[in-house]
């Protein structure tokens, strides 16, 4: 067999070489016909031969099927066995070669790229969403493989030097994954308070190259990377791959460990969905801070996009919110905002969809009630478009609840009567807890906006929150009723029942705290607040008052302004003395929740509102 033929010709000749034997008689055994495939069989090229092996075997059934003279067929027929016996042998030559063939095939795809293609290419062979993405060993074969034309090119020799450091780098970092989170005083994920202790900087610590070093040192302290991008203006293509790969390890070894931290409420789900979320931003951030390097900036979308496809696949996709937990502070402050410009460029996907719905809720959390309007309606088309009942209906949820926030109920009632009869007619018990409750809770703003008091024009209202309670309790899905409560709380307190309100409210604080929603924390707080205050119960008040506004202030709420408001009038009514003395008194139970630095913060914001009005 030359080896001077066109690729598809060889393999067409090797293929009927291997059946003119075996009807002469003169292969013995499988064996033999497995060394010929080996022998003949170039690396990297694996899909050219299992084409032309499909070509040959269909070329040979359709002779049997169609052969009349009994000679002819019998000798097809034969053909047809030989064939076959090449197919076993080929299986067995592609399961045993298959990670040398996916390196080859690799290392072929990126070098015969085009230079500005080169690192596109690579991030899509190293794409964690692939079936069978490339291990660690068979990257370091990938970079031995590439180190082979660095005379040739001096980008292919960059990303060969970036692989080697990342995967040492990484083995540096490895037994200091979670290491962090058994330091003194450690809150698990990545708010808290910025410095020497946490995840950055535990790392930081750890490895040993220049450039990841400085990356993590600017995180550590809550610092957005676009700086650190215009601090290091000469980051080298090896530098880039090599925080690629470390970044990429990092965030899927966390997932993993959480994810196996089922019945640990502190480090389960919440932590990997704030992972994702975090390592999405910090991608999204590198974009926007390399828009001078196209090839860097387009490599950091994709690496982004990449994250956010496998985080919309997984189960506990936050579809109806809850992703500020472990994501307060600092950090979480128009960081959502990153994810927005690069997703514009994305066509219309499922994955697309359940991001926008998370960017709407955000949106709708820190008061952007129009611009939560317009992500809610891409992703209602998206989803509808894309089969994701799931998602459809959770965009038909929020689109309701942005609504109540907009004060316009009539939209709101619609939007969450078309989510019950599609979560009923889908059977998604989740998507039906929530419409249940965004229904009694338009109505009652809808009724209290109309003025109307008596206590039966809210009966089939709340009727509706306690169907969606008994849900949400049937179901175990705690941020259903974590919702549920709080609306129940709202309804009760509207009808001047501040006793059952508070009921309902105190208990919507603490589901919400299990659940890890911020939001739902401070919005429960806030409300009981109001609560006390129609009882009389000025320290309880104040006390939930000023936590209520804290926690909403930071997650950039702007419904931090409502306990603020409140405080302010019960502050002019007892005096600042007196105010500051009930607040003294609730310092040990104010900082159990939210710090000494917290406590602290909270005379800062009153003073803030003030000068705001």
């Amino acid at each position: 067999m030359s080896d001077s033929l066109p690729l598809r010709d060889r393999y067409l000749a090797l293929i009927d070489e291997i059946i003119q034997l075996t009807l002469q008689g003169k292969i013995s055994s499988v064996e033999m016909v497995y060394q010929m495939l080996q022998k003949g069989i170039l690396a990297g090229t694996g899909e050219v031969f299992e084409l032309v092996l499909s070509d040959r075997f269909d070329a040979i059934q359709k002779q049997v099927d169609g052969e009349k003279d009994e000679l002819k067929k019998a000798k097809a027929n034969r053909s047809l066995r030989a064939i076959k016996t090449i197919q076993s042998q080929w299986q067995r030559y592609w399961e045993q070669n298959k990670a040398i063939e996916a390196i080859a095939q690799a290392a072929q795809e990126i070098t015969t790229a085009s230079t500005s293609e080169r690192l596109g290419t690579f991030l899509r062979i190293i794409d964690p969403n692939l079936k069978n993405p490339l291990n660690l060993s068979q990257l370091q074969q990938l970079a031995k493989s590439l180190n082979q034309f660095a005379q040739f090119a001096p980008d292919v020799e960059q990303i060969s030097q970036g692989i080697t450091r990342g995967l040492a780098s990484w083995q540096r970092l490895q037994d200091h994954l979670i290491s962090w989170m058994y330091d003194q005083n450690q809150a698990l994920g990545f708010g808290g308070v910025p410095g020497d202790t946490g995840p950055w900087a535990t790392w930081a610590k750890k490895v040993n190259s220049e450039i990841p070093q400085a990356l993590f040192r600017s995180l550590a302290v809550e610092q957005s990377v676009i700086p650190f991008v215009e601090q290091h203006s000469s980051i080298t293509l090896a530098d880039w791959v090599e925080i690629a790969l470390i970044f990429q390890y990092l965030q899927r070894g966390l997932v993993s460990w959480f994810d196996q931290q089922t019945y640990n409420i502190q480090a389960g789900s919440k932590l990997s969905i704030s992972t994702y979320l975090t390592f999405a931003v910090v991608w999204s951030q590198l974009a926007s801070g390399f828009q001078g390097f196209a090839e860097y900036s387009n490599g950091s979308s994709q690496i982004m996009l990449q994250i956010l496809r496998t985080f919309a696949q997984r189960p506990y996709f936050p579809l109806y919110g809850g992703i500020f937990a472990s994501f307060s502070g600092s950090y979480l402050r128009d960081a959502l905002d990153y994810l927005d410009e690069p997703l514009s460029r994305v066509e219309g996907t499922q994955e697309k969809a359940r991001i926008l719905t998370l960017l709407g809720y955000s949106q709708r959390a820190m008061g952007q009630y129009q611009r939560s309007i317009r992500f809610h309606e891409q992703a209602l088309e998206i989803a509808r478009n894309a089969g994701d009942r799931a998602c459809e209906i959770a965009n038909l949820n929020h689109l309701s609840r942005t609504y109540v926030q907009e004060q316009d109920f009539a939209e709101a009632i619609n939007y969450s009567q078309r989510a019950l009869m599609l979560s009923r007619q889908a059977g998604d018990r989740t998507g039906e807890t929530n419409a249940l409750v965004n229904l009694g809770n338009s109505e009652v703003m809808q009724a209290r906006k109309l003025e109307q008091v008596e206590p039966e024009t809210y009966e089939m209202a709340i009727n509706y929150l306690e169907q969606g309670l008994r849900l949400s309790e049937k179901s175990g899905d705690i941020q259903s009723k974590a919702l549920c409560v709080s609306s129940l709380g709202i309804a009760y307190l509207v009808i001047s029942q501040p006793q059952d309100a508070i009921k309902y409210l105190e208990e919507g604080f603490k589901t919400a705290q299990i659940s890890g929603d911020l939001y739902l924390q401070g919005r429960n707080l806030a409300y009981l607040s109001e609560a006390y205050y129609q009882l009389l119960n000025f320290e309880k008040s104040i006390y939930t008052g000023c936590l209520g506004m804290y926690l909403l202030e930071q997650i950039a709420s702007t419904e931090w302004r409502q306990p603020a408001r409140l405080l302010t009038i019960l502050q002019g009514q007892i005096g600042v003395e007196s105010f500051q003395n009930l607040l003294q008194q609730s310092r040990a139970r104010v900082m159990s929740i939210i710090g000494v630095d917290g406590y602290d913060y909270i005379p800062k914001l009153l003073i803030q509102y003030q000068e705001d009005m």
